[in-house]
């Protein structure tokens, strides 16, 4: 029964980020402007020449879809990344989709990452169970942009309470949210702020930070506990492609291990007639030495 908890619980937490994709509804990858690169490291460009060269237009944003970026390989991806800055802290309920790049297994080698102690544990008891349940229970996540703090949308507790992994108290209930009719249950909370990329260190991106999920309001120890430094150490960073859809990337303990993306249907659709025109939005985070250019259609 322990084994079955733990594999279940590791499976709530990692097997979205291990065997979430998208479903390539869009057949061709987005048409956007590269620099060449090869294998080696030494052949990826410089991300200040590379935005200097190659900066992205409205038009070409608006050709990126939740869809078509697993399309691309992760030197594309990372190119579109660096060339995107923060934009404004997203408010409300976020539908989120995991992808591994074009040409990539979607597979990871998660114990490597892990190491021993109890994330080396997680990873070995739970072994291929992580694809069972885990794709069913991550629906996306919410922001709380005046209070900086995020939690995850899961739509299905049944297989961790089973297996007595959600307690159930008087003083710290479950939180709801209700989104397009469905019931989902918030957990996993995470304090979100600016801070340096990662990737590219030039501007900072929006942080979703697990580290210190146990201090926040909401915690409860099982599951919480997964994403937090005392199991996965999670940060993920986010960056606005357009008003309504965001590229990110999620670490464990500084481990790059996938990409994702959150959109809001109805952000996008408010916002997209003024983007459109001015290629501008409020930013909420530090924009860098190197001012970000976004082609509009009159430039």
């Amino acid at each position: 029964m322990q084994k079955r908890a733990i594999a279940l619980l590791a499976a709530a937490f990692l097997a979205p980020m291990l065997f979430g994709c998208t479903n390539k509804e869009d057949k061709n990858p987005p048409a956007v402007r590269f620099a060449p690169f090869g294998e080696g490291y030494a052949t990826k460009p410089d991300f200040a020449q590379l935005e200097h060269q190659f900066p992205l237009s409205v038009e070409e944003l608006y050709k990126i879809t939740p869809k078509n970026l697993a399309l691309l390989n992760q030197e594309e991806v990372d190119q579109i990344y660096a060339r995107l800055s923060a934009g404004p802290i997203p408010d409300g309920p976020y539908e989120g989709d995991l992808f591994f790049p074009k040409g990539g297994s979607g597979k990871l080698r998660l114990s490597e990452i892990a190491g021993g102690g109890l994330r080396g544990l997680l990873v070995n008891v739970a072994g291929t169970k992580l694809d069972l349940i885990g794709e069913t229970l991550w629906k996306g996540k919410v922001f709380y942009r005046q209070d900086r703090l995020l939690r995850n949308r899961i739509e299905d507790l049944s297989a961790l309470k089973a297996a007595g992994l959600v307690e159930e108290s008087a003083e710290t209930p479950l939180q709801k949210i209700t989104v397009k009719g469905k019931d989902q249950w918030l957990l996993f909370p995470a304090r979100l702020y600016c801070g340096q990329s990662l990737l590219d260190g030039r501007r900072e991106s929006i942080i979703i930070d697990y580290a210190f999920t146990d201090q926040l309001p909401g915690y409860r120890k099982m599951p919480d506990m997964m994403g937090g430094r005392d199991g996965f150490a999670i940060r993920d960073e986010i960056r606005m492609v357009r008003p309504g859809l965001y590229l990110g990337r999620a670490y464990i303990d500084r481990s790059f291990v996938v990409n994702f993306v959150l959109y809001n249907d109805e952000v996008a659709e408010a916002a997209k007639a003024e983007f459109q025109k001015t290629g501008a939005v409020q930013e909420d985070c530090w924009g860098g030495t190197q001012a970000r250019a976004v082609l509009t259609a009159t430039k």
